[in-house]
């Protein structure tokens, strides 16, 4: 039930192509974060937030920046076109859905706010260009924003008048430390700033120190992850490692998760080995690696929102590697760039529309356990999150129920009671699959993906045509064979269902096209637990969640 006395968007004092924006965006009412940050940045104080991932944190920068922006612009007097708003994020990723973000807001508004992602390193010249016409806003990774100050394209000592870091508890991790050190150098003296972060970390507090002036701290009292009415939560305990690419299989074969799916593992090797374990039975899925291009990343984020795949492979391990503390901070090593943390897809990803996040391995901290779930139940859709366990991994489960719970000891992660005597005849087919599955078929599947890039590399594409016999060795060079697929285990025969499940299941088809809108709307409403409920109704009440 809404609150009565909550501050909605029209009593903010918005201007009225804002409220249009926002009316079309669909958002009846603004988020606790959007309630309480807008109408005090509205104020010109300088604000620290923090807010659970997905909780409208974009909106609740955007929204009040556009509108001083409109402001000065329709009360001042007539001023010369700059730069007074820069936007900082941690990843191209994320520069690009802030940038897109800050342009629907603005749709009403297009010809009095210009925005400009300056965060890709390939596109210098375009960028330069852009900046020369002085748009009101300018989003980018430190790194970015810090070369185009160096070489005169950008000038902010004159004109900014806003400064917004983004995902703030990730910029030192990520090595940007120094290039915002100097950046800050570049920028007046007197701006506002607001740092917006899902955690608050010594990272965060240095920043604090170095960006805000007097700010007013939105230490929101919710909780990192949305309620069980909205966000349901399981673990299940898996004997061994077997046990786990079992359940997975039949979760996913049986079709007992419907809808998109993020499934989690710790390391890219782990990532391929499950998409080859899972091309066995012919259920597609894509991985999400690190070493690939930003634009092959991004290409395959958008098939999976387009609906061309329903599970993505992921890891998180590149981007929340093990923090540096204390009094090495000055001595942080420089960004791995080959292996591009910017990769990793636990914070910051628009995936649109997931139904459930599968952690095929469990987080390896407990932060890493939000940020995932993170990933499913926004805004108003359900979702749900469940966590594979081995025996010796309780221990580790107790430190990510301890930071759920808030210390009050009351169980978050339900202990889900899958009766694996059920799918025991699929087992055979599990080992079958997995032995197919050797570290030389998970090697060449890397190859082949690497190959492929280079076969369709903009960037190669002079390079081969002043080289035509390398572009030809690399065509009939040995066919790579990741993994021998037999045809038969894609089928399920009637007879290996489980009486209790015969009326779930339904063949697993590859989509060939995205789904029209209509279909889309049904996705991203259903409730992926439906067909759990189903089955325990049918099951009886011993086979409930405890």
């Amino acid at each position: 039930m809404e609150d009565p006395e909550a501050l909605g968007f029209e009593h903010m004092g918005l201007d009225h192509r804002l409220l249009q924006a926002v009316t079309d965006l669909g958002w009846s009412r603004p988020t606790l974060i959007q309630e309480k940050a807008i109408p005090l940045a509205l104020e010109g104080k300088d604000l620290l937030a923090r807010a659970r991932t997905g909780s409208g944190k974009t909106a609740a920068y955007a929204i009040p920046m556009l509108q001083l922006l409109l402001h000065k612009k329709a009360t001042g007097p007539a001023v010369e076109q700059a730069v007074r708003a820069l936007v900082l994020v941690p990843t191209k990723e994320l520069a690009r859905q802030a940038q897109s973000m800050i342009q629907q807001l603005a749709a009403y508004c297009a010809r009095d706010i210009r925005v400009a992602n300056v965060s890709a390193a390939e596109d210098s010249a375009s960028q330069r260009a852009v900046l020369m016409e002085k748009p009101d806003v300018v989003v980018g990774t430190p790194s970015r924003i810090l070369n185009h100050l160096q070489q005169d394209n950008l000038k902010l000592q004159d004109s900014l008048e806003l400064l917004v870091v983004d995902e703030a508890d990730l910029l030192f991790s990520f090595g940007f430390e120094e290039e915002l050190k100097s950046l800050l150098c570049h920028l007046p003296r007197i701006y506002q700033a607001f740092l917006m972060s899902a955690t608050f970390n010594e990272d965060v507090q240095a920043l604090k120190e170095l960006v805000l002036h007097n700010p007013v701290t939105l230490k929101l009292q919710e909780s990192q992850l949305p309620g069980p009415d909205q966000l349901q939560q399981f673990q299940v305990v898996c004997e061994t490692e077997e046990d786990k690419f079992l359940l997975l299989y039949a979760l996913l074969k049986l079709s007992l998760i419907r809808g998109k799916s993020l499934l989690f593992v710790n390391t890219m090797e782990r990532s391929y080995r499950l998409r080859l374990f899972l091309e066995q039975f012919s259920i597609p899925a894509c991985v999400l690696n690190g070493e690939l291009p930003l634009r092959s990343r991004c290409h395959i984020i958008s098939q999976f929102n387009q609906g061309l795949y329903d599970c993505v492979i992921a890891t998180d391990a590149e981007v929340l590697g093990p923090p540096v503390r204390g009094k090495h901070r000055g001595k942080r090593p420089k960004r791995n760039r080959a292996a591009d943390p910017e990769a990793g897809v636990a914070r910051g990803i628009d995936f649109h529309h997931v139904c459930a996040v599968l952690n095929f391995d469990l987080p390896p901290t407990p932060e890493a356990y939000i940020h995932r779930a993170g990933r499913t139940a926004r805004a108003n859709n359900p979702g749900i999150v469940l966590t594979f366990v081995l025996p010796t991994e309780q221990s580790h489960l107790g430190k990510i129920e301890e930071l759920l719970s808030g210390g009050n000891g009351a169980p978050v992660l339900l202990p889900y009671q899958f009766r694996m005597e059920e799918i025991e005849g699929f087992r055979y087919r599990c080992r079958d699959a997995m032995r197919s599955v050797t570290k030389q078929a998970i090697r060449e599947a890397r190859l082949k993906e690497i190959k492929e890039e280079l076969l369709h590399s903009e960037k190669l594409k002079t390079y081969f045509e002043d080289n035509p016999r390398d572009l030809q060795l690399l065509r009939h060079d040995l066919p790579l064979h990741p993994a021998v697929v037999k045809p038969h285990l894609g089928h399920v025969p009637d007879y290996l269902v489980p009486p209790a499940l015969r009326g779930l299941v339904r063949p697993h088809k590859k989509r060939k096209k995205p789904p029209s809108s209509k279909k889309a709307k049904k996705a991203k409403t259903q409730n992926p637990l439906r067909s759990f409920r189903h089955r325990e109704e049918k099951r009886g009440p011993t086979a409930a969640p405890s």
